[in-house]
């Protein structure tokens, strides 16, 4: 049940994303140009939840910032999943030295706090580096990295805690004596009973990396305007909160329907 309403949740957000130049060609707004003249207006058939502090549809904010807010969080999860399940079975297979300085790696990477090094590396201007910033994806990109950067470590843990496991039983001597070789030992017999654990790291990435893009886009260090995002439309909304409540609403409900829908994914797979 609880993997059934994650999935519902989260195809909602995906197929609003998806609609988004559609639900613009019905409305005909363009979401990225301010009309001050229009400024938090009420909900009306123009406008189905209103207008913000620069007149913009609110409506079709939400739902491109719902592709970029899902983008980062799909691609971060591959990332971090893909390169952290990948650094826990070399680490399992070839344990020794191998295994010490890749565990060692991701204890220091652990030990470090986290936001504050987030912060600070999403504040790098990357302009001085001749690299852009300012345009979404770019933006995207930069933000990606950096949480790809420290978001396999907690794999990679799981993924070598798995693995170990696995290559103690013995299904995995079986095929080592029946003459498999080691890339087929780990492809066709360890990977595939790792999966489960890391199916529910990977869906707990999504939640994660939604949320610390969020966290950085509202500091102003992540998604930048004019693009919207769930972050920076709360940023863009904190001065009006009183005044216009539901300019904040809106993008804290999305992000709370999308970090729900992963948590309980991963908790169906988990149970199941």
């Amino acid at each position: 049940m609880r993997l059934w309403l994650g999935l519902a949740l989260l195809a909602a957000l995906g197929l609003g994303a998806a609609a988004a130049p559609l639900v613009q060609a019905l409305l005909g707004h363009d979401p990225f140009a301010p009309d001050l003249f229009s400024r938090f207006g009420a909900g009306s058939a123009a406008h189905p939840l209103g207008t913000d502090e620069l007149g913009r549809d609110v409506l079709l904010r939400l739902l491109f910032g719902a592709r970029v807010s899902l983008a980062v969080g799909v691609a971060v999860a591959l990332g971090a999943t893909g390169l952290g399940t990948l650094v826990g079975l070399v680490a399992a297979w070839r344990g020794g030295w191998v295994d010490a300085v890749l565990m060692r790696l991701a204890d220091g990477l652990l030990a470090l706090p986290a936001l504050p090094l987030l912060v600070v590396l999403a504040a790098v201007d990357t302009g001085r580096f001749g690299l852009p910033r300012g345009e979404a994806a770019a933006d995207i990109a930069r933000i990606v990295l950096i949480l790809v950067a420290f978001g396999w470590v907690g794999v990679a843990r799981l993924a070598r805690a798995a693995a170990l496991t696995q290559f103690n039983l013995d299904y995995v001597a079986a095929a080592r004596v029946s003459g498999a070789s080691e890339a087929r030992v780990l492809w066709r017999h360890v990977l595939p009973n790792i999966a489960g654990p890391v199916s529910v790291a990977a869906a707990l990435a999504v939640a994660g990396a939604i949320l610390a893009e969020s966290t950085l886009s509202f500091l102003g260090l992540g998604i930048q305007p004019p693009a919207p995002s769930w972050g920076n439309m709360l940023s863009n909304a904190q001065e009006m909160v009183f005044a216009a409540p539901m300019g904040a609403v809106w993008p804290g409900l999305a992000i709370l329907a999308a970090v729900a829908g992963c948590t309980l994914v991963a908790d169906g797979v988990r149970r199941g």
